[in-house]
């Protein structure tokens, strides 16, 4: 885990600096568990997490990326302007329920947009505990408004300075300030950058094994005695710091003696930078952090802070977790342990942060190289602190009864309670859901976990068969007997649709004595099988099946044939789906063009892939157009999805086509579609690339509004994002100004233009994908590759393989070529399109 996670570009150092302190400030000002900023990034309508205090970043990775059209209070307090007031878990799930099926426990959040005169910059917002009435905490409302109000000024005075107040990165992750006293064998220090003087406590001359009045006095002096165990060097980590730049976790260093330290470091004032460092130094050695005597204990303890960092961990933690000696201490825990980054893992860690209760819960864990589902059950209570988890774990057959002993304990699954929220969760994942497939994915995802399950196959009623529409888990090729059986067949999948009643065997004994001769899969486990009715119509079967064996109590049972009902509508839905799917689709290719303008010197190709997330079209387009004696490219993507981003999408597409058929200059071109689309529509908006070929002299004028920026291959392979000005997206201010860039394309040079689906994915900053695209353009026009369409096939091809796709996809490439190329361009390669 890092500061900025996922995000390789350096923020500016004040704009970091500030929003840090607001959240820190909106934490302490609330009372909250965790407090954070987000800012409005590049992407027209989106929100990202830049600052996070409280929470670790991993754990908070679901809401990086929150759309001003999303019915989240984040969403609503920018899109809206107002505070939104969220006291407690019963409110968030009457106005919010997404955000409290994602937190299923006791909690408040309050959102205060972050505003100035001129501008809506984002949100600040805290979770703190509940309350009974919202106005009750009506004070702490006012304050984070005060808060909110003074980030937004200093945001605008930051922005007229010149710095762009966006983030595109994700959240910088920071340590809340301690409830209580240091730990004991802690100490601290300050080092001016002005004078350069180090002035230190007591304990921190102990911690660095030096004599009282022997601590360094410079910053040189201090990197001979502390040396940190890699690249990063003693001053370079302050300089940065008195920029507004520390690292945002302890970083690991070791004494002239070779005993290791964490050192934290962090700069409490920069309005005049740079500013003085302040150091924080801890002994991570178990007799510093803990009880000795913890060494000692038949089960594994080990201790995580509000960053995720594993600050205690004895030795027989780190064997269950399956973490060599030392592989633990100052490491963020998912770092550590992987297999601890799963959704089950996540809520109870996220519960234990942000409220009182302890945490109980199973995870299977895997043995090395193992398949999925193999391992030990290893049972973990996690018990919350003001400033770190303490956190226990034990085989699961050996669970701690509180004196050190250990008391055997029931395996997962046996017919233990099922947490009451998860067919919350299940409930609002199935109303997102939108494909067969997709429903499937969520029933896997939420309910089989929650059960202890780890097979599933759904079965869709067509023409009185039952068809395989989902299977996971059953061995390879076993259901493939039972594909398109009819409703006359004796099989439980069948009949226990036929008689709406779900069918449940508490070993596969009992199923093979109910259906003798049926074949089966497992000689051990549990099978369940439910019904699949939407109002009455029957929809399919579903079958659950577990490896162990097991008895479905009552109210197991009620919760199962519940939770089958909403699937079944879903399943509806979906099957609904496909049919308007089809006719969405077939609008957006007829309004996508047939066939590309050509030039005896320049090829082209395009390609357009939909979204597979949503029922309905997208608004992504591309054209190429004579201009004059040249060619005008041009790619676009407005905002959302559905029949009025298409169509908003094809006005655009005829207006920038007469624009261009005039050979109007390109800034005259942009501005002109920018006053369309507001006069269209003024709650639309639509990112563009544009760009004026002159193919005789190889000189292209480009122009960009908010669009992702083009990239550029030289004859010789090298490829490059071509970093050129741009303004602000179409449809959002009319005064807007586009200027123009002039590029030089060299005979053989390849220029490609493309819309944000091709490069951005969830949890990935847009800058890897750019760079991954980059890299794919360099490979995919290799010797050998003649056609631009075939370079336009390798561009798209991991993207046209993916089932998901969250956006659609558009990519326009245009190739110039000297006279020799010119007669085979001229037989019809420059119209390849789909």
């Amino acid at each position: 885990m890092t500061g900025s996670v996922g995000d390789e570009r350096e923020p500016p150092g004040r704009l970091t600096a500030l929003l840090t302190g607001a959240a820190v400030d909106a934490m302490r000002t609330a009372g909250g568990h965790a407090g954070g900023v987000y800012l409005r990034s590049s992407t027209s309508g989106m929100l990202r997490l830049a600052t996070l205090t409280g929470l670790p970043g991993p754990l908070f990775q679901p809401w990086w990326r929150v759309h001003v059209d999303r019915p989240f209070p984040v969403a609503e307090a920018h899109r809206l302007g107002v505070p939104v007031v969220l006291a407690n878990a019963t409110e968030a799930m009457r106005r919010h329920p997404q955000l409290a099926a994602g937190l299923p426990f006791a909690f408040g959040c309050l959102c205060v947009p972050v505003v100035s005169s001129t501008h809506a910059y984002g949100v600040l917002t805290v979770l703190r505990p509940p309350v009974d009435d919202a106005t009750r905490i009506a004070a702490e409302v006012e304050r984070l408004t005060l808060l909110a109000d003074e980030l937004g000024a200093a945001l605008e005075r930051l922005e007229g300075e010149g710095t762009a107040v966006v983030w595109d990165g994700g959240p910088h992750c920071v340590r809340p300030p301690a409830t209580g006293p240091a730990p004991a064998r802690a100490g601290r220090f300050t080092w001016d950058p002005v004078t350069d003087t180090v002035r230190a406590d007591e304990h921190a001359h102990a911690l660095l094994g030096l004599e009282r009045g022997a601590f360094p006095r410079t910053l040189d002096a201090l990197a001979r005695a502390v040396t940190p165990t890699g690249a990063l060097e003693m001053p370079t980590l302050l300089r940065e710091a008195a920029a507004g730049r520390p690292p945002p976790l302890p970083v690991s260093v070791c004494t002239g003696h070779g005993a290791p330290r964490l050192l934290t470091l962090w700069s409490p004032d920069l309005s005049r930078p740079p500013a003085a460092v302040s150091g924080f130094l801890v002994d991570p050695s178990p007799g510093a952090l803990g009880d000795a005597a913890a060494d000692l204990l038949p089960q594994g303890v080990f201790c995580v802070d509000r960053l995720g960092l594993v600050v205690y961990a004895n030795p027989r933690a780190a064997h269950l977790l399956g973490v060599p000696p030392g592989g633990l201490l100052g490491r963020s825990l998912w770092d550590a342990v992987p297999w601890l980054n799963q959704p089950a893992c996540e809520d109870h860690l996220r519960s234990a942060l942000l409220t009182p209760e302890p945490a109980h819960f199973h995870v299977r864990r895997p043995p090395p190289d193992a398949q999925p589902y193999e391992g030990d059950w290893l049972s973990f209570s996690v018990y919350p602190g003001p400033d770190r988890l303490t956190c226990t774990v034990v085989p699961e057959n050996r669970v701690s009864d509180g004196t050190g002993g250990a008391t055997a304990a029931d395996e997962p699954g046996s017919g233990t309670a099922v947490p009451a929220y998860r067919p919350i969760v299940l409930a609002i994942a199935l109303t997102e859901a939108v494909t067969a497939r997709q429903v499937s994915e969520v029933v896997m995802r939420e309910l089989l976990p929650a059960f202890g399950g780890n097979r599933l196959a759904i079965y869709l009623l067509q023409e009185r068969h039952l068809y395989l529409a989902w299977e996971s888990g059953f061995p390879k090729g076993f259901l493939a007997p039972f594909q398109g059986v009819a409703l006359d067949a004796r099989l439980p999948g069948v009949e226990t649709l036929t008689t709406g009643r779900p069918l449940f065997f508490d070993s596969m004994r009992q199923l093979a004595a109910a259906y003798p001769g049926i074949p089966l899969d497992a000689e051990e486990g549990t099978r369940a099988f439910l019904p699949l009715i939407a109002s009455g119509r029957p929809v399919g079967s579903c079958i659950l099946g577990f490896d162990r064996p097991r008895s479905f109590g009552a109210e197991e049972r009620t919760v199962l044939t519940a939770l089958a009902g909403l699937i079944a509508h879903a399943l509806e839905k979906a099957q609904r789906y496909d049919t308007e799917a089809a006719l969405a689709r077939g609008l957006q290719q007829a309004l996508l063009p047939r066939r590309l303008s050509s030039h005896p010197s320049v090829e082209t190709a395009g390609r357009y892939l939909p979204g597979t997330e949503g029922m309905e079209v997208g608004g992504d387009w591309y054209d190429v157009v004579e201009a004059g004696d040249g060619l005008a490219l041009v790619i676009g993507d407005v905002q959302g999805h559905g029949v009025q981003a298409a169509a908003t999408m094809g006005q655009l597409r005829t207006a920038v086509r007469a624009f261009a058929l005039g050979d109007r200059p390109p800034e005259e071109v942009m501005a002109g579609t920018n006053h369309l689309l507001i006069d269209l529509d003024p709650g639309q908006f639509a990112s563009c690339c544009y760009v004026r070929l002159d193919p005789a002299r190889g000189v292209a004028r480009v122009v960009r509004a908010g669009h992702p920026p083009p990239l550029l291959r030289s004859p010789g392979g090298r490829t490059r994002v071509v970093d050129l000005p741009g303004g602000v997206v179409l449809g959002v201010d009319p005064r807007a100004h586009y200027p123009v860039t002039e590029l030089l394309l060299e005979p053989g040079a390849i220029l490609a233009l493309y819309t944000d689906g091709l490069v951005e994915r969830p949890g990935r900053d847009i800058d890897e994908g750019i760079t991954a695209l980059r890299l794919a353009l360099e490979r995919a026009a290799e010797p050998g590759v003649r056609r631009l369409a075939e370079v336009a096939d390798r561009l798209t091809a991991v993207a046209r393989q993916a089932t998901d796709r969250p956006d659609d996809i558009a990519l326009l490439l245009a190739a110039r070529h000297g006279d020799a190329d010119a007669t085979d361009l001229a037989r019809g390669a420059s119209r390849d399109l789909l």
